[in-house]
C-alpha cells in the first residue's frame, strides 16, 4: 500500500513567497560560520551519503491515520536555514513490529531546500489504537525507527487515555529532562505540547536566572525565515525531545515565543516595526518554519486550531490564540473588557462552541495556550508583584491583570464560559501552559462571586520544563517564593486549588469515564542534563462536577 504524501512542501498551505533578498544573504552567511563545525560532527560518510540528524517524529494522530516527519540531510552543507544541498529522494515504512518485517505502508518524496529538506507524510489506511513502527531512507541510509499510535475509532468504547502535558521549553535555560522522563514511560497515547516549543531571543538574553545553560543557534535574535529554520533545526538536535519524539506522536500548538514574546494579530511586544522588518514578513516566516519542522496536521492553512477525537471518551479542541487576537489591553490600547477586542478571533470562537455543544464524547478537553482561569494579582505585596510583572510581562505599575492571557480579553471569556453553562455542557477541561507555575484551578463564570457562582469547567496549567519561574526571577532557592505567594495568589483567587510559582517540570493527564486526573511532576535541576524526576502532586475533576479536588496518588 502507498500512502497519501500530505505536502512535497509544507510551505505550500500557507501559501509561502519566495525569500527575500536579505534572508537569502543572512541565510549564506549562517551558512559559512556554521557549515564547518557542522561537517566535522558529520559521520565520515555524510559528505557522500544523507543523515538523519534531526530525528523523526509524529503527530495528530486519526483512527486511520498519523503524520510522519522528517529532516534529511543531504550534504554537509546543507544544515538548517540554509538554502542549500541538492534534492533528495526520501522514503518511509510503516509496519506493525520494530524489525519492520510486516509492513504496512511505504511511500516517497523528493526533499527540497525550498521545504529545508524537511519531510511529512500523511499515512493513512492504517488500525485504530494500534502501536505502528516507521522510519525513513535516502541513499542507502535509514533513520532511527520509532513507534507511534494511531487514535482509537471514533465509536469506540475507551477505558483510559493518556497524555504528556509539556509547555515552554527554553533552549538557553537548560536541558529537556522532562522529555526524557516522559519517553521513559512507555505508556503514552499521545504527548501534548501547549506552546513555546522553542524561543525566539538573541543568545544570552533569556537565559537561566540570566545565565546561559547552552547557547543558541543562531546567537541573533530570529526574524527571517533563515533564522527560524536554523533554531527549530538546533532544537530538533536535542536528544531527549528526539527520544520521546521517537515513542509517542504529538499533538501541538504554538504560543507566542514561536513567533516573538507577547505576539498579537499585527505584531509583537518583542518586534520593533521597521528595524525587524515588517511583522507580516516575520510571522509569514515563523508559520512556515513551525508546518515544515512539526508533525503538525494544518486544518485550517496557517493556525494550530483543529479538532482531534479518541473514541467515545475525549475529543480534543486546540486553539490558535496568538494568529487572531487583538493586541494586548494597557492604558494605550483599550479596556480589557472591550466588547470588540478579541483573543480567539470570531471564526474560531463560534467553531470552538459549536463543537463543545455538538460533542457526545465524555470528556471535552481543550488545548489552550494561556490560562483562563481569572487571576488577581493586585492583592500581591510589591515585592511580589513586581517580579512577578516582570515574569508575566505586565507594567510594574499600572494594570494589576495578565492581560496577555483570557483575563485580557474577557468579552469572549464570559461569552465562552457562558454557553458552556446556558447548553449544560459538562466536563470540559482546559489544559494551558505559558504561565511558567502549576495551577489546578475551577473555572468560575463569575470570579467576584465564587464560589457561589458556579464554575463552568476545570482547568489543569504545567509549569515551564526549563523557562525562569519566579524563584528565578527572584534569584532566591527553590520553593521560598512559593511558600509566600501561593497563600495569597489563593486566598485572592478562591478558585484556585493550588499553584506552585517555582519549579519546573511536566504533567501527565490520565483520563477514565469518571475522571481526568493530572499529575504534576517535578525535575531536578534545569542545568543538570542527567535530572532527576518525582511526582509532587495530583488534582482531578470528576464527571458531572466542574470542579477540581486534591487527589493523593498518582496513577
Amino acid at each position: 500500500m502507498t500512502s497519501r504524501l500530505n505536502s512535497t512542501d509544507p510551505g505550500d498551505a500557507l501559501n509561502s513567497r519566495a525569500p527575500r533578498r536579505r534572508t537569502v544573504v543572512k541565510a549564506a552567511a549562517a551558512t559559512a560560520i556554521l557549515a564547518a563545525p557542522l561537517a566535522a560532527a558529520l559521520p565520515a560518510r555524510a559528505a557522500e551519503a544523507p543523515v538523519f540528524l534531526h530525528g523523526v517524529a509524529s503527530g495528530d494522530p486519526l483512527p486511520d491515520g498519523v503524520l510522519l516527519w522528517t529532516r534529511v540531510t543531504p550534504a554537509a552543507e546543507a544544515i538548517p536555514g540554509s538554502g542549500l544541498g541538492p534534492d533528495t529522494q526520501v522514503s518511509w515504512t510503516v509496519a506493525r513490529d520494530k524489525a519492520f518485517t510486516s509492513v504496512v505502508a511505504t511511500g516517497s518524496t523528493v526533499a527540497t531546500a525550498a521545504s529545508d529538506h524537511t519531510v511529512k507524510a500523511d499515512i493513512r489506511g492504517l488500525q485504530p489504537a494500534t502501536d505502528y513502527w516507521f522510519r525513513f531512507s535516502a541513499g542507502g541510509t535509514d533513520s532511527p525507527a520509532a513507534r507511534t499510535r494511531t487514535a482509537p475509532a471514533a465509536d469506540a468504547a475507551v477505558p483510559g487515555l493518556r497524555f504528556g502535558v509539556v509547555s515552554c521549553a527554553n533552549w538557553e535555560a537548560g536541558y529537556f529532562s522532562a522529555y526524557r522522563h516522559l519517553a521513559a514511560r512507555g505508556d503514552l497515547d499521545a504527548w501534548l505540547h501547549l506552546g513555546d516549543y522553542i524561543y525566539e531571543y538573541k543568545s544570552g538574553e533569556y537565559g537561566t536566572r540570566g545565565k546561559v545553560v547552552r547557547p543558541h543557534s543562531p546567537a541573533n535574535e530570529i526574524i527571517t525565515l533563515a533564522d527560524y529554520r536554523t533554531r527549530h533545526g538546533r532544537y530538533k538536535t536535542d536528544p531527549d525531545l528526539q527520544a520521546l519524539h521517537a515513542k509517542a506522536p504529538v499533538v501541538a500548538i504554538w504560543d507566542d515565543h514561536e513567533f516573538a514574546d507577547n505576539s498579537w494579530s499585527g505584531g509583537a511586544v518583542n518586534h520593533t516595526e521597521g528595524t525587524e522588518g515588517t511583522w507580516t514578513d516575520r510571522q509569514a516566516a515563523a508559520k512556515q518554519a513551525y508546518f515544515e519542522w512539526m508533525p503538525v496536521r494544518p486544518a485550517i492553512a496557517g493556525t494550530t486550531y483543529r479538532r482531534l477525537r479518541f473514541g467515545k471518551l475525549v475529543d480534543l479542541s486546540l486553539l490558535d490564540l496568538r494568529s487572531f487576537r487583538s493586541q494586548q489591553a494597557s492604558t494605550a490600547s483599550g479596556s480589557v473588557d472591550d466588547p470588540d477586542r478579541t483573543i480567539t478571533g470570531r471564526a474560531q470562537l463560534d467553531w470552538l462552541k459549536a463543537g463543545l455543544k455538538s460533542s457526545d464524547t465524555t470528556w471535552r478537553l481543550v488545548g489552550n495556550s494561556v490560562m483562563i482561569s481569572p487571576f488577581s494579582v493586585g492583592s500581591l505585596s510589591a515585592d511580589l508583584f513586581k517580579p512577578l510583572a516582570k515574569l508575566l510581562g505586565l507594567p510594574q505599575e499600572g494594570i494589576a491583570v495578565n492581560t496577555d492571557q483570557w483575563d485580557g480579553y474577557t468579552d469572549d471569556r464570559r461569552e465562552l464560559l457562558g454557553h458552556l453553562r446556558s447548553n449544560a455542557i459538562g466536563n470540559t477541561v482546559f489544559l494551558t501552559g505559558d504561565i511558567h507555575m502549576a495551577w489546578a484551578n475551577d473555572v468560575p463564570v463569575d470570579a467576584g462571586t465564587y464560589p457561589l457562582s458556579p464554575s463552568a469547567a476545570a482547568e489543569f496549567v504545567v509549569t515551564s520544563m526549563t523557562s525562569d519561574n519566579l524563584d528565578d526571577i527572584v534569584k532566591v532557592p527553590e520553593g521560598v517564593v512559593s511558600a509566600v505567594a501561593a497563600p495569597v495568589i489563593r486566598a485572592a483567587n478562591r478558585h484556585v486549588h493550588w499553584v506552585d510559582t517555582d519549579r519546573h517540570g511536566y504533567g501527565v493527564l490520565d483520563v477514565t469515564a469518571d475522571r481526568a486526573q493530572m499529575d504534576y511532576y517535578v525535575t531536578s535541576d534545569r542545568t543538570n542534563p542527567n535530572a532527576t524526576s518525582s511526582w509532587t502532586r495530583s488534582y482531578r475533576t470528576r464527571t458531572g462536577t466542574q470542579t477540581v479536588e486534591r487527589t493523593y496518588d498518582p496513577v
